[in-house]
């Protein structure tokens, strides 16, 4: 069953996180402890696994797709910390548990979330692979964590709260601020196996779909569901006067709209055979999630 595999793919890779962040016994205690307090022990673990799916499908051994896995989600750790700080979201709750600058202190988070960063080039530059998969995997990372890609979809982000946007730029905003890194997540995996240019194309279609369904799917459940099912404050869309799609679309509109996206996932893997339908769960989960 797919919920097997994930559960076994989602423990590799915290077991690669874990080996791979600095022990809290060493110094400097307060960063390592907020660097684990970030990355370990929560989360769907979304990006890994769809490091792991994409790479089963073009045949790369799960052992070879354990540090790409992990370096996605040190990258998305990161955004989380810093999108939580009082500068940005403002927000006191994340997976349940406080946000690193309530349970540390802002100082703190800011050099954790720069620490995360690098730690992820670090472990791809230093992986067991050849050099120009590992290249290749750094360049894709790369460009998804910086300005055309996650930081510039939250600079928009930033720039739109409390005015209006139009659903193209919306669109455009979630495409950097959370499409870049699923789209990255994919890539990472199919290059570290044989995925031509063809499968590569398909792949990046059914990603994007995924990164804008994800989306929605956060917007919809903003609005029905609670913080304690979401493991973060519920609401905060309406809140702050941000655009979302049940907002412009109302409620029914968005839930087409996934329904949309959801063919387009279904489309972009019909080609590929039952070695995809892992990453065909995987669009299933997210957009029927309820957290």
């Amino acid at each position: 069953m797919a919920t097997d595999r994930f559960a076994a793919w989602a423990a590799r890779s915290e077991a690669t996180l874990e080996s791979a962040l600095p022990s809290p016994d060493l110094a400097p205690r307060r960063l390592h402890a907020a660097m684990r307090h970030a990355a370990l022990g929560g989360g769907k673990r979304m990006r890994p696994l769809l490091v792991y799916a994409a790479g089963t499908l073009a045949g790369a051994a799960e052992e070879t797709l354990d540090v790409p896995a992990a370096a996605v989600e040190l990258i998305h750790a990161y955004s989380l910390v810093h999108d939580d700080l009082p500068a940005m979201d403002d927000d006191d709750l994340r997976r349940g548990r406080p946000t690193v600058h309530v349970a540390f202190d802002e100082a703190t988070a800011i050099l954790a979330g720069d620490a995360l960063q690098t730690r992820a080039f670090e472990l791809l530059a230093q992986a067991d692979a050849p050099a120009q998969l590992r290249v290749a995997w750094l360049a894709t990372l790369a460009q998804a964590a910086g300005a055309a890609g996650m930081c510039g979809g939250q600079a928009l982000d930033i720039d739109a709260t409390g005015g209006g946007q139009a659903l193209d730029e919306l669109e455009r905003m979630h495409a950097l601020k959370t499409g870049a890194l699923i789209r990255a997540a994919v890539r990472l995996g199919a290059l570290a196996g044989a995925a031509g240019p063809d499968a590569l194309t398909r792949l990046d279609g059914y990603a994007a779909a995924l990164g804008l369904a994800f989306q929605v799917r956060d917007d919809i459940l903003d609005i029905e569901a609670s913080s304690e099912q979401l493991g973060k404050t519920a609401g905060k869309d309406a809140a702050q006067a941000k655009s979302t799609y049940p907002a412009l679309l109302g409620m029914q509109g968005a839930r087409a709209k996934l329904e949309e996206l959801a063919d387009a996932m279904r489309d972009a893997l019909a080609p590929f055979d039952a070695r995809a339908e892992a990453l065909r769960a995987l669009g299933e989960l997210a957009i029927r999630r309820s957290h």
